[in-house]
């Protein structure tokens, strides 16, 4: 995002000159007051994004043009060009055959169900991106689970920490690591070298954990209700084959778009756009007239504004924190304490987003981080030197996300699906059971940085 906010024009007005303020403490305080209201969950995330980011503009911190260039327009297309590929996917029912396929592979057994479902959640967040993995997988948990007639809380905890260790794995799995990607100029194919072996690992150490949390609870489990489970007929699930077919085409070519875009210089959002366009015209040309515009209005409707307009307000605070050079002066902070020496800032970095991104959403935090970790490519010798630092960084904000209930999106919209189905997650109780298990992942991936890196 450096790119975006260089130009350091001055705003034509400004409330600080006005009133004798340094603009640093307006800039501080807008930042400190979203985040503060954030972690409350009062007031809906887009709308204290983009009250933020009209104050940065309004107190004359940025000017509009400076704002604009703040945000960064890469990200925001990725994300809804993979939502309505994602949505018009699902009406296929892809998703829910998959799940009873895999229900049914493992002859319905209760422990063998919920291995499955951690491990297709991880997949699938690794493929499309966790809050949309959690969305497909939730209705069919609760499906399996009133089957069986037992508590769904088990399994929402293992989707949870699955959805955010195979997100860490690519580019587009975790909405942190599409930030990360897009202002450092990552490829696809850089994230999955570097990151899906060690995602690979913790989701082995997951699993394993998993398993024996619930393994004799889920043995108590009578025969009656994995019978009803094998009657569940996943060919009923597809309810669109030629849908189906289309979507998995085009899926492919977007997934080829983005192991091979990087070298053409053609940006992940560019390749999901292209993708979602196409889909749209697959799916809905031979339509006429009003119906095609009522089923792209639908579509278009599955898109979750909240999460772009947070992106888009959040970039713009952000923006503006750097510009007045807050985020400056936390990177001369960062090297005094790590003496300038790479792999202490990067352990700094990745234990710093690991815990704050536990507490905190992932994505204001990393959005933070991203150009204080670039101020520091000067000190390490350029913008080459600085890469352990984003991985770093990365597997923090990625795997921190699992400590508690707001530390991702995905874990909030979990919860959300419990609630409607009167098992409500409670946030001690999460954090009882996720929290040590984000501990060790974190501890696996300190010596995977150190052995690979250092």
């Amino acid at each position: 995002m450096s790119e975006h906010t260089a130009s350091h024009g001055e705003a034509a007005f400004s409330v600080p000159d006005l009133l004798g303020i340094d603009p640093l403490w307006v800039a501080t305080g807008i930042l400190v007051l979203v985040y503060a209201v954030l972690i409350t969950e009062k007031v809906n995330r887009a709308i204290l994004a983009m009250l933020g980011a009209s104050l940065m503009v309004l107190f004359g911190i940025l000017n509009q043009e400076q704002a604009v260039n703040g945000v960064d327009a890469n990200t925001l297309a990725l994300l809804i060009g993979m939502m309505v590929i994602v949505g018009i996917t699902s009406k296929s029912g892809l998703f829910q055959f998959v799940a009873i396929k895999a229900a049914k592979s493992v002859k319905a057994d209760p422990t063998g169900i919920l291995i499955m479902l951690t491990l297709i959640t991880a997949v699938f967040s690794a493929l499309l991106d966790n809050v949309t993995t959690v969305l497909l997988i939730a209705p069919i948990t609760l499906l399996i689970t009133d089957a069986l007639e037992t508590k769904v809380f088990p399994f929402f905890l293992a989707e949870i920490l699955a959805s955010n260790v195979g997100g860490t794995a690519t580019l587009i799995g975790d909405p942190p690591n599409i930030i990360i990607g897009s202002a450092a100029g990552l490829s696809f194919n850089e994230f999955v070298v570097n990151l899906a072996p060690i995602a690979a690992i913790c989701l082995v150490v997951l699993t394993g954990i998993i398993y024996l949390m619930n393994r004799k609870a889920l043995a108590a489990i009578p025969k009656s209700a994995s019978e009803r489970i094998m009657k569940f007929n996943e060919g009923e699930a597809i309810t669109d084959r030629g849908l189906m077919i289309k979507s998995l085409c085009v899926l492919a070519l977007v997934l080829l778009g983005f192991t091979l875009g990087h070298s053409y210089g053609i940006q992940p959002g560019t390749s999901a756009l292209a993708g979602a366009g196409l889909l749209m015209l697959l799916a809905y040309g031979h339509q006429h007239g009003e119906e095609q515009s009522e089923s792209v209005h639908h579509i278009f409707g599955e898109v979750e504004w909240i999460t772009i307009f947070f992106f888009g307000g959040l970039f713009v605070i952000v923006a503006g924190v750097e510009h007045v050079g807050l985020l400056e002066f936390f990177a001369h902070k960062v090297l005094e304490i790590t003496e300038g020496d790479l792999e202490k800032t990067a352990l700094l970095i990745f234990w710093a987003s690991g815990i704050l991104s536990a507490i905190l959403d992932n994505i204001p935090f990393v959005a933070t981080m991203i150009p204080l970790i670039e101020s520091t490519a000067d000190t390490f010798g350029g913008p080459d030197a600085i890469e352990p630092l984003w991985w770093a960084l990365a597997l923090g904000a990625c795997l921190g996300g699992n400590g508690t209930l707001l530390g991702a999106s995905a874990n909030l919209t979990v919860a959300a699906f419990a609630e409607k189905a009167k098992q409500p997650i409670g946030f001690v109780q999460f954090t009882k059971y996720a929290f040590p298990i984000m501990l060790l992942t974190l501890a696996i991936s300190h010596v995977y940085i150190w052995l690979r890196y250092f």
